[in-house]
């Protein structure tokens, strides 16, 4: 079973709705990882090179709950 196949509709839409969101928000750190790697020959694509698209691959994975939890915030009421 995939996924999408346990999603609903609403959630599925939502899902779509967030890789977009993902996608724009990482679009220069996954430019820069590909950057790296066209950059790196095969004797050094570890090491120094792994290091960075790690770093980058966090960074994406940071963006990524971000977008879902700026999604998920609801408004709050005033100290009464």
């Amino acid at each position: 079973m995939t996924m999408k196949e346990s999603l609903s509709d609403a959630q599925e839409a939502q899902a779509q709705k967030l890789a977009q969101a993902i996608a724009q928000a990482s679009y220069d750190d996954i430019l820069d990882m590909a950057r790296t790697l066209v950059a790196t020959d095969n004797a050094s694509l570890f090491g120094d090179t792994e290091f960075t698209v790690r770093a980058l691959s966090h960074r994406i994975v940071a963006k990524a709950y971000r977008q879902q939890l700026d999604s998920k915030k609801t408004a709050t009421k005033e100290p009464a």
